[in-house]
């Protein structure tokens, strides 16, 4: 399966991936997933969002019964030139899981899903786990086809060069309704296991984190023969902006960054028009990440831009009663919160129980082709995937995930 992905999107210049939402690369990848799930005679669904669903079991009638399914995957999409295992190594692990069950003669009492999220990234739209928003309500499809890339599409007429109809688009109820429990296996985005000496982790909570969109205005002007007096360029304030974030992130004690920016007229030899840059700011305490971004803010203001909030996600604490059966069934791991977004995330502020694995990652380096874990975590991490389904589909009463 790894070999099979391997080459779909990469990017020969620079080694990374560009897995877009609703791209020929993402087409490429739906079209893998569906062979997988056919390939193990699972029965494949989609929901409103696109969100692809391969089913082990008869979901529907698992909730008619009170006792609705465990399900587990990630994504498929990237960042632009993002790295290998971040998202496909959820999605491979959850199929490598299945099979090892199936080797060992596992019959599951209630049935196993694997989900493919579309778009998770952002990294076309930019709004993050656009597939787990949707379908759970946190973002309204009104607004998902709205959305634009860096080229002025629209998330509409993308779905519609797809062959999709973007209309359909929307909260899907009851496809979250068959999710009575969902483990997300990622690759750390850090070092804490490396410094923990563990291969794998128990997930606990998403840090808050958002996205803000930076405005500045200016005036398009020749870049030689225009009196530095006389110039009002916008680049001016988004490079204050970019070195307040910093600060203001340092000040109180978060993360912020400044990771893209969109100028016009975009010419060597001319003064910018406009600037637009996108600011990423987290950190475990929502108040600390609330006035790091006033302060970014404050100074934009000055400079006569204008800060647009884009997304916002609060602390994410994951189910309690869930993790601590994780850490029960795996035994001695360590237990870790994060900085990233996740589908996990959306699922569960949206009332379905939820909980992440890590598998280490020995440079701690994530969204770049330097990305790594060592074949041998990554199969501690099917291994301990394949502990928790088998306990989770086999299992009934409190602490077993399902939802009354």
């Amino acid at each position: 399966m790894w070999a099979e992905l391997e080459p779909v999107g990469r990017s020969e210049r620079s080694g990374g991936y560009r897995r877009f939402a609703w791209s020929r690369a993402d087409h490429d990848l739906r079209e893998w997933f569906a062979a997988e799930a056919a390939r193990r005679g699972l029965d494949l669904t989609e929901d409103r969002m696109g969100n692809q669903w391969a089913w082990w079991g008869d979901p529907d009638q698992a909730v008619r019964d009170g006792d609705p399914g465990v399900v587990t995957g990630s994504h498929l999409d990237s960042v632009p030139d993002g790295g290998a295992f971040d998202g496909p190594l959820g999605v491979v692990s959850a199929f490598s899981a299945l099979d090892a069950l199936r080797d060992n003669g596992f019959t599951p009492r209630r049935p196993i899903g694997v989900v493919n999220f579309v778009d998770e990234e952002g990294a076309r739209f930019g709004v993050a786990c656009a597939g787990s928003r949707v379908i759970t309500g946190a973002m309204t499809g009104r607004r998902a086809r709205s959305l634009t890339d860096a080229d002025g599409t629209t998330m509409a007429d993308a779905l519609q060069a797809a062959g999709r109809d973007p209309h359909q688009i929307g909260r899907d109820d009851e496809t979250v309704a068959r999710v009575g429990a969902f483990v997300e296996l990622h690759v750390e985005q850090g070092r804490a296991l490396v410094d923990l000496g563990h291969p794998v982790a128990v997930g606990t909570d998403i840090w808050p984190h958002g996205r803000w969109r930076l405005d500045f205005p200016g005036e398009a002007n020749h870049a030689g023969t225009t009196r530095l007096e006389d110039r009002h360029d916008a680049m001016l304030g988004f490079a204050g902006a970019v070195l307040a974030a910093r600060e203001a992130a340092t000040t109180h004690g978060c993360v912020a960054t400044v990771g893209k920016v969109a100028v016009t007229p975009g010419g060597v030899n001319a003064i910018p028009s406009a600037v637009t840059g996108w600011l990423d700011a987290r950190g475990a305490s929502p108040r600390a990440v609330r006035r790091a971004v006033a302060d970014v803010r404050s100074m934009v203001e000055q400079a006569g831009g204008v800060v647009s909030e884009e997304s916002w996600t609060a602390s994410t604490p994951f189910d309690a009663v869930l993790g601590a059966r994780l850490q029960t069934v795996l035994g001695d791991v360590p237990a870790l919160g994060t900085g990233a977004g996740h589908d996990a995330g959306i699922l569960a502020n949206a009332g379905v129980p939820t909980a992440m694995l890590f598998v280490r990652n020995p440079t701690g380096v994530s969204h770049s082709p330097r990305e790594h874990a060592e074949l041998s975590d990554c199969l501690e991490g099917v291994q301990a995937l394949t502990t928790v389904l088998e306990d989770l589909a086999g299992a009934q009463g409190p602490g077993a995930g399902g939802r009354a």
